[in-house]
């Protein structure tokens, strides 16, 4: 399947002009023997090229490699999106005009990153479907020690070799599958902060998250039915949801509360320093603790109390000294402030009929179980004693609105 995504640029209805930098997405079987005719369709052949691998992916994929003017290999070992690891890469880089990054998630940061700073094109070999991250210009990467999510550079071209994806072990699927039925939430909270505090929203972009997630779904499904993996529509599902991130220039349509759980892992503050888990395992526990909140949220009535800001005093306890400062920073102008609580209880039946979309706790825990994810906080190394605790402490990390975040300034009868 190749999707030409020009169809999703131009003037749109929402009231902005929007532009992708991927011009071309290619998922098929053999896909990379066509490699250079994807690189003359889209202007890039003849540049001087960058191919940059882990040193694991350069094994897997031995016969498989692309022509390269330079090769990189990096250790597998530790390797982390980290703004100091990727400017060293940097240093052995030898005048490329194009980055070609192959590989997963991490690898991309490795060419996104550079090719923004450089200001060359970027190409995406992506082995993994495990992350609607391939096709965005979202760089999730460690700024001075606290996760932060910036604008980089989106590829191209994506050229995504099914006979390379289908190796995957299990656990990188399902965790894949994880990262696009978070879409339940992230669309939810979208929504919700559309309504309630007047946030841009754009049908289109929402409608192109809505269509990854039912991909997704139908592919789950088949997958718990069957015991089938429809390769195509998973990676074609992740695509499709990371080009709302460039459509969108951030990531509101494909990462709402239940997100905020991966960063949490990953910056490991106090009591949750013996987290661990891959992307969307993280994502998933983070999706189904919302999914289980949010419905019991539907079940209550609201009252509007006063917006407080975050005092230092519960950051450093929560964060720590490490994250305190960051974490302050970051919710320095609160969106909670923007608006007036009351908004939300005069809307909260809608609120419900949102909501009321998002599937039950007991359909997505039965999905999850059937399809071999990771949905629970002890799965990814958190005391289940911690579970009320992991939202609140999660919202803090990024100043988006989310429904998780209003419960700030919501008492419940």
């Amino acid at each position: 399947m190749i999707m030409d995504c020009s169809q999703y640029v131009g003037k749109c209805e929402c009231g902005r002009e929007h532009t992708l930098e991927t011009k071309k997405v290619v998922v098929e079987y053999n896909a990379i023997a066509n490699f250079e005719q994807y690189m003359q369709d889209v202007g890039l052949a003849g540049k001087r090229r960058t191919v940059v691998y882990d040193s694991n992916i350069y094994k897997l994929t031995e016969g498989k490699h692309i022509k390269a003017d330079q090769e990189i290999v990096l250790p597998a070992a530790g390797l982390r999106s980290e703004d100091v690891l990727i400017e060293d890469m940097m240093k052995q880089l030898d005048h490329p005009e194009v980055i070609v990054a192959y590989g997963a998630g991490t690898i991309m940061d490795f060419g996104r990153y550079p090719a923004y700073k450089l200001g060359i094109p970027f190409v995406a070999v992506p082995t993994l479907a495990s992350s609607d991250g391939f096709t965005a210009s979202i760089c999730s990467v460690i700024l001075n020690g606290q996760k932060k999510s910036i604008t980089m550079k989106a590829p191209v071209l994506v050229v995504a070799d099914l006979d390379i994806i289908k190796g995957a072990p299990m656990r990188l699927v399902s965790s894949g599958i994880n990262d696009i039925l978070a879409k339940y939430i992230s669309l939810a909270d979208w929504r919700i902060a559309a309504m309630v505090a007047g946030e841009d929203f754009c049908p289109m972009v929402a409608g192109l998250a809505e269509e990854a997630l039912h991909i997704m779904r139908a592919a789950a499904d088949k997958l718990a039915a069957t015991g089938e993996c429809d390769y195509e529509a998973m990676t074609m599902a992740q695509m499709k949801s990371g080009l709302t991130m460039q459509l969108w220039d951030n990531s509101r349509a494909a990462s709402g509360a239940e997100h905020l759980m991966a960063h949490l892992v990953e910056m490991h503050p106090p009591r949750f320093e013996n987290a661990e888990g891959i992307h969307g395992e993280c994502v998933g526990v983070g999706t189904f603790e919302c999914v289980k909140v949010y419905h019991r949220l539907a079940m209550l009535t609201p009252r509007a109390k006063p917006f407080e800001p975050l005092s230092s005093e519960w950051v450093m306890e929560k964060f720590g000294p490490r994250l305190h400062d960051g974490i302050m920073k970051e919710n320095e102008h609160d969106v909670l402030a923007t608006f007036d609580p009351q908004i939300i209880v005069d809307n909260w039946d809608k609120i419900r009929s949102i909501i009321a979309e998002i599937p039950s706790a007991e359909e997505m825990e039965a999905l999850y179980k059937a399809v071999g994810s990771k949905y629970m906080p002890e799965h990814i190394g958190i005391d289940p004693a911690l579970t009320d605790e992991m939202l609140p402490i999660s919202a803090a990390i990024r100043n988006r609105l989310t429904l998780v975040r209003m419960l700030r300034v919501l008492d419940f009868e």
